[in-house]
């Protein structure tokens, strides 16, 4: 069973870039579909971004369209969220979460295997 682990630096200033880590032990994450996804104080959990399997696609909620990038690094077992122009509505907490091979799917009943999440705030 894959266990996920987020990482990245917690408290910006708003313009900001910040870049998450999402990385797996006991598989591999390059047979995983990774999505990332926020939760935010009092609301439900929202997609933000994923990549399917193999690189080639990816999905991005509207919000994020232009600002956030997700990428994989299949030899370091990785998926990465590279967040610039960070806002303060940004604040929320960050999971990963993945499913074996399969698409960018933005469905959260998509992914079997959720990380802890990680605290990230935009100071205005």
């Amino acid at each position: 069973q894959a266990q996920l682990v987020e990482s990245g630096v917690g408290l910006v200033q708003a313009g900001h870039s910040l870049r998450l880590s999402c990385a797996a032990s006991g598989r591999t994450l390059p047979n995983y579909a990774v999505g990332w996804f926020l939760q935010s104080p009092g609301k439900e959990r929202e997609s933000v971004a994923a990549i399917s399997f193999t690189g080639t696609t990816t999905y991005y909620t509207d919000s994020v369209k232009g600002r956030f990038f997700i990428s994989r690094d299949n030899v370091n077992n990785t998926v990465y969220l590279q967040m610039n122009g960070l806002k303060p509505e940004d604040t929320a907490v960050y999971f990963c979460a993945g499913r074996v091979l399969g698409s960018a799917d933005p469905a959260e009943s998509a992914y079997t295997y959720w990380g802890q999440g990680t605290q990230v705030t935009v100071s205005s």
